[in-house]
């Protein structure tokens, strides 16, 4: 029964990955990549969601985020920690890239916390989240840096966990197949990475 719930756990963990955190990075990419087209485009796009009454817009944001990211941040520890990765005995690009989706999982549970920290935490005590905030927060090259990691740690884990997703649900069982799945995810995280990227800039004046 353990070894059967274990299954359970880990496909619940895989599916959350992908929907609903995944779809939500994707859109939370999407819409900050708007601040390319400057503070009034970003802060326009943004102030979309305050025309959602706040206690539905607080339901949808614990339901469709925060409880499905905290369950697979949590329990993707407990399998970065549980996991052996045998990169040492056998050198392969997945094993690698199994070693790296544990290595990011850990760094974002420390990010995202930081995040939410910076912008939902600080909206929840009076501060407006807007172009000016996040251009103040990446003024500090640190900080910068610390954003840049963090939006291509989540840009890989997703497309990496992508795969990974496809292979324990069974969508890409022969190897041609997983082989065409790894071109299109290594492609879509170099799309996801320079929408990412190109609109972190974006707050740097």
């Amino acid at each position: 029964m353990s070894k059967d719930r274990e299954f359970l756990w880990r496909r619940l963990h895989s599916l959350l990955g992908v929907i609903p955190v995944g779809l939500f990075l994707v859109f939370h990419l999407s819409l900050n990549f708007t601040a390319v087209g400057g503070e009034e485009a970003y802060n326009d796009a943004t102030g979309v969601m305050e025309l959602v009454p706040h206690s539905l817009l607080l339901l949808m944001e614990w339901v469709i985020i925060y409880i499905p990211l905290m369950f697979h941040a949590f329990y993707g520890v407990f399998i970065a920690f549980t996991a052996t990765p045998n990169t040492g005995r056998f050198s392969t690009y997945r094993n690698w890239m199994f070693s790296l989706q544990r290595f990011t999982g850990v760094f974002l549970v420390i990010f995202v916390a930081w995040h939410i920290f910076q912008t939902r935490i600080q909206k929840a005590l009076g501060a407006d989240v807007d172009f000016n905030m996040m251009e103040e927060i990446v003024s500090n090259p640190f900080m910068l840096g610390f954003y840049i990691v963090g939006i291509l740690s989540a840009t890989f884990h997703l497309t990496n966990g992508l795969w990974a997703f496809l292979v324990s649900w069974g969508i890409t069982q022969s190897p041609q197949s997983q082989k065409i799945a790894t071109y299109v995810t290594n492609i879509l995280f170099v799309i996801l990475s320079v929408v990412g990227v190109a609109a972190i800039l974006a707050f740097v004046v």
